[in-house]
C-alpha cells in the first residue's frame, strides 16, 4: 500500500522524502518497482512499451538498448539496459545498422605535418586541453556538402563546426574559429586531426600559431588515432544521413541541435536546464516524445 502511494505521487514529491515519511526503505521501494515492471499486464509495463515505440520512431529507429535505457530513466522508469533490451524486443523495435564507412582523407600532399601529440589519449580530465577535429561528406541532390567539427575530448561535445559546398582550408579554419570564440582556450591546447591537406595548409597552421595551439596529427591511414570524431561521424551518418535523401545543401544546415548535443557516451548528468526539463517530462503522457528526442 505504501509503495503504491509513493508510485502515485513520485512526480509531486521526491521518492527519498516519501520513503522517510512513510517509514520504508528506498531499496525496498525500488525492488517493488522492479517486480511491478516485470509483470507484463501492469499499466506501467504497457506504458513503457508505448514509450519505447514512440522513442524509437522519433529517433528514426537509431536508438539501441543503451540510449533507450537512458531515455526511459529520464522519464522516471529506473530500468536497466537488459530490461530496455527486453522491452525493445517485446515492442518489436530494432536499431538500424550502420552502413560501411569509406575513407575520404587526402593525405597525399607536400605540406608539413604535425607529430601525433595526442597518441590516442582520449580521456582528458579538464576542458579546453585537447580538441579532436575532422571533415565528413554529406550527399545532396545539389552536390556534396562538407561538414567540419571540433570536439572537446573532455566533454565529448562539439565546440566548433562549419559547413560548406567546398572543402577548402577555410572550412576547417571556420570550425576552429567558432571553438576559439566560444571557449577562449589558453595557450598549450592540443588540436588533433588527420593528415588532410586542409589541416596541413598554411592558413590553418597560422591560425594555430596565432592562438598558441599545438598541432597534432594521426598516423597516415590510421583512423583509430582519431576514433572519437570517427565515432561521432558514424552516429551522424546513421541518424541523419543514411536512409534520407536531401534535396538541397541548406537542409542539413538545420542540424545545429543534433551536432551540439551531449555525446552519447557521456554519463547523463544533465546541466541544470536539462534537469528542469526532465522533471516536466515525467508529468507528461506517452506521445509527447518529440522534445524528449532532442535531449539525446
Amino acid at each position: 500500500m505504501k509503495y503504491s502511494f509513493i508510485t502515485q505521487h513520485k512526480n509531486a514529491y521526491p521518492i527519498s522524502l516519501q520513503c522517510q515519511v512513510l517509514g520504508v526503505s528506498r531499496n525496498g521501494y525500488y525492488q517493488y518497482q522492479r517486480n511491478q515492471e516485470n509483470k507484463p499486464d501492469t499499466p506501467i509495463h504497457q506504458e513503457m512499451l508505448e514509450w519505447v515505440e514512440n522513442i524509437a520512431k522519433s529517433s528514426d529507429y537509431t536508438y539501441g538498448s543503451r540510449r533507450m535505457k537512458k531515455a526511459l530513466n529520464v522519464l522516471g522508469y529506473p530500468v536497466s539496459r537488459n530490461k530496455a533490451r527486453k522491452l525493445m524486443r517485446e515492442a518489436n523495435v530494432q536499431a538500424r545498422q550502420r552502413r560501411k564507412y569509406k575513407v575520404t582523407t587526402n593525405s597525399n600532399h607536400r605540406q608539413p605535418v604535425f607529430d601525433n601529440l595526442l597518441n590516442r589519449e582520449f580521456e582528458v580530465g579538464q576542458p579546453n586541453q585537447a580538441y579532436a577535429a575532422d571533415v565528413t561528406y554529406i550527399w545532396t541532390q545539389e552536390g556534396w556538402l562538407y561538414l567540419a567539427v571540433v570536439i572537446d575530448l573532455c566533454s565529448r561535445k562539439v565546440v566548433g563546426w562549419s559547413m560548406s559546398s567546398r572543402m577548402k582550408a577555410q572550412l576547417v579554419c571556420d570550425a576552429l574559429y567558432m571553438a576559439i570564440w566560444r571557449r577562449r582556450p589558453e595557450a598549450g591546447l592540443i588540436h588533433h586531426s588527420d593528415r588532410g591537406s586542409q589541416y596541413a595548409s598554411k592558413a590553418f597552421r597560422r591560425l594555430l600559431k596565432a592562438h598558441g595551439i599545438k598541432g597534432s596529427m594521426s598516423r597516415k591511414g590510421d583512423c583509430w588515432d582519431n576514433a572519437v570524431v570517427e565515432s561521432f561521424f558514424g552516429s551522424l551518418k546513421q541518424e541523419r544521413v543514411q536512409w534520407r535523401n536531401y534535396q538541397a545543401r541548406y537542409e542539413p544546415k538545420g542540424w545545429k541541435f543534433w551536432i551540439e548535443r551531449p555525446g552519447s557516451d557521456q554519463s547523463y548528468e544533465h546541466p541544470p536546464r536539462i534537469r528542469m526539463i526532465e522533471t516536466d517530462f515525467r508529468l507528461r503522457k506517452p506521445g509527447n516524445w518529440n522534445e524528449l528526442f532532442l535531449l539525446f
